[in-house]
């Protein structure tokens, strides 16, 4: 049923949210880049024959500061991650900021260096920008709109359609860090080993996985909604279905403790510096030794197939031999995350 108002699962990565998108903003908003429907849009230009791909988001995550990164690197950190997504080089972003009345200086002071910091570490510059200021209790501090865009890499060709029967799908590293550590720091809640953002920006990643498999399929960033959500939305986009194997996605001892003492499917569970690829067969191995060798992909891991069976479905063999249908979550276990 056609929901009446704005829920906050409306926002979070999952079914609801693609519900919306599809029937209430694509709709009137329609046209032939639009419907691209990826994290950013390829945009052609006749000069030189570059492509590029253009982005934009926004963070209202709450805290403003949690355990490896704040509102300011996170902006920074999704932008140019989803830039990268379509295998371009992010080169600028702009930075919408709207403060609410009453934030200390000294705070919005800190998110800005620390985007300013993540910003050099990405290699992007912030080119353009706003500020807009709302009345005390009609904000939570700062929330932050950016825009990037970036030049497609030569000869690379990636779409969230592309996947093929027979690719091998990697993912970079563990999942659920970033979504168990904000609501860690959100509740207050105490674990023995500390539970740490993975927020981090994966263009440097990405040009080292094209070089090595440069015929790569599919990227896509598993932000809100978690891994479920981003393999079921690459699945229905691209008509195929997609096979994992439970065991052999990597997730810490200590995420996988918090998400069974709170109920949680760590595939569920938002990430914000993990990506999965397609990759064809042939150039699996070499894509899975690049990713490996880079400071973000250590733990990267190969964790399924896609197939033409099942199509627009994503099934996960368990440790006990059997199947389970992972399906899209219908909104976010975790609302503000980013």
């Amino acid at each position: 049923m056609k929901e009446k108002i704005i829920r906050l699962a409306h926002g979070a990565g999952g079914r609801m949210m693609a519900d919306l998108i599809r029937d209430t903003f694509a709709p009137p908003l329609d046209n032939e880049y639009l419907r691209q429907m990826a994290d950013s849009t390829i945009l052609p230009f006749d000069i030189c024959n570059l492509k590029f791909a253009i982005s934009t988001d926004s963070f209202v995550v709450r805290p403003l500061f949690f355990p490896g990164g704040d509102i300011g690197s996170l902006a920074v950190h999704g932008t140019v991650n989803d830039v990268a997504m379509s295998g371009a080089r992010p080169l600028w972003l702009t930075a919408g900021f709207i403060l609410e009345e009453g934030l200390e200086m000294d705070v919005l002071e800190r998110v800005v260096r620390s985007m300013a910091r993540a910003a050099r570490e990405a290699g992007v510059l912030v080119v353009a920008g706003d500020t807009k200021v709302v009345e005390r209790g009609h904000g939570d501090g700062v929330y932050i709109n950016t825009a990037g865009m970036g030049v497609v890499m030569e000869g690379v060709d990636v779409g969230p359609d592309q996947a093929r029967p027979g690719d091998v799908v990697l993912l970079s590293g563990t999942v659920g860090d970033h979504g168990i550590a904000v609501l860690s720091q959100r509740e207050g809640l105490a674990f023995e080993t500390e539970l740490v953002s993975d927020s981090a920006p994966l263009n440097g990643l990405v040009e080292d996985l094209l070089a090595a498999a440069p015929h790569t399929h599919c990227l896509r960033d598993a932000t809100r909604g978690g891994l479920a959500a981003a393999l079921n939305e690459l699945a229905e986009t691209s008509r195929v279905g997609i096979e994992i194997e439970e065991t052999a996605v990597p997730v810490r001892p200590a995420v996988a403790a918090a998400c069974e003492m709170l109920g949680f499917d760590p595939l569920t569970v938002a990430n914000e510096g993990k990506l999965v690829a397609f990759v064809p067969p042939e150039e699996a191995d070499a894509a899975l030794t690049a990713l490996r060798a880079h400071p973000l992909g250590q733990e990267a891991a190969r964790i399924g197939v896609v197939t033409d069976e099942h199509a627009g479905m994503v099934l996960a063999c368990t440790p006990i031999g059997g199947r389970r249908i992972v399906d899209m979550p219908l909104g976010e276990l975790l609302p503000r995350i980013c």
